[in-house]
């Protein structure tokens, strides 16, 4: 790898790749220090080729938060007519447990798991753009009336058949960005089920450090962002949690982690599905996976993950103090 990195062009996709697989191989051998030095190189190299503004993205989730603050429970539409089938909305930072959580509820006979699906940012885009040429979550789309909402939800559900053989009364959509659009889902999908999925805030970070991702997450490539990445998220999530209590719940990949049977429990429940024991055996399902977890959902559930980030405590010193609220 190291040769094929010396003869690669410096900043090309192939040579970021090449500069991430060296860690992984010290890690595997146990030189920690050596993978460490091999992740900032390639973290700093993926970072320059990447747009990321974290002031634009609060600035962003400011507007959202205003505008479905206290506005959002005037704004809730009726139910309208029962539709035939309910989302679950599985959030959070990624690499901290969505997609097991997505794995777990998919072995469920009456739920698809649809993975990462664009249409809600898509749509709140757009609607914002509509509504007054500005950002989305701007304060018109609060002017929209309930057929609008409706609408929307009906188009979102459109969407998602692209995804889902429509057979199942539920499906997941496991988009880690939703976070900020909670308030847009609820209007637009009343009967929507939120799973907040939660791992240590270190862990967490580390484990998006050590990610190469396929596309988007351009927030993961240097350790300090990421760090304020992960205390914004949990500022939007206690303002939808004051706004909406009770209709999030936080699951913890520790506690699935030591406690499987007793986390199924609580989610199927959440979702309002009985108990089945197939999903205790996520591991067994075969379905496609697209997600940086496809390998871990494969087999039975393990703690190795599980403070992983103390084996680069010593180079952790900043990003904890960042972290310090969540720690």
């Amino acid at each position: 790898m190291q040769q094929q990195l010396a003869a690669a062009e410096p900043g090309s996709d192939s040579a970021i790749a090449l500069q991430f697989a060296p860690a992984r191989a010290c890690e595997k051998e146990g030189d920690f220090d050596g993978a460490w030095t091999c992740y900032e190189a390639a973290n700093a190299a993926k970072r320059r080729t990447v747009a990321y503004d974290p002031v634009e993205l609060e600035t962003q989730h400011d507007v959202r938060l205003r505008v479905f603050g206290e506005r959002l429970q005037r704004l809730s539409r009726p139910a309208g007519p029962d539709r035939p089938v309910r989302p679950i909305f599985i959030t959070g930072v990624p690499r901290s447990g969505s997609t097991l959580i997505e794995q777990i509820l998919a072995c469920h006979g009456d739920v698809e798991g649809c993975g990462e699906l664009p249409y809600v940012i898509m749509l709140a885009a757009r609607t914002g753009k509509n509504a007054d040429g500005g950002a989305p979550g701007s304060e018109l789309i609060a002017e929209l009336s309930s057929d609008d909402w409706l609408a929307l939800g009906d188009e979102y559900l459109q969407h998602s058949l692209t995804h889902r053989s429509g057979s199942a009364p539920c499906f997941t959509d496991k988009m880690p960005a939703n976070f900020g659009h909670l308030g847009f889902i609820r209007l637009m999908l009343p009967e929507a089920v939120f799973i907040d999925a939660r791992r240590n805030p270190l862990d967490t970070c580390v484990a998006n450090y050590r990610q190469l991702f396929a596309q988007g997450k351009n927030q993961s490539y240097d350790l300090l962002e990421l760090g304020e990445y992960y205390l914004e998220y949990l500022r939007v999530m206690r303002h939808w949690g004051e706004l909406m209590p009770g209709r999030i719940l936080t699951v913890h990949y520790e506690d699935v982690a030591r406690n499987l049977e007793g986390q199924v429990r609580r989610l199927l429940t959440h979702c309002g599905l009985p108990f089945d024991e197939r999903c205790l055996r996520f591991h067994e399902n075969r379905r496609q996976v697209n997600t940086a977890s496809a390998e871990q959902v494969r087999e039975p559930i393990y703690e190795d993950a599980v403070g992983y980030w103390k084996h680069y405590e010593s180079k952790l010193g900043q990003l904890q103090e960042i972290l310090a609220p969540a720690l």
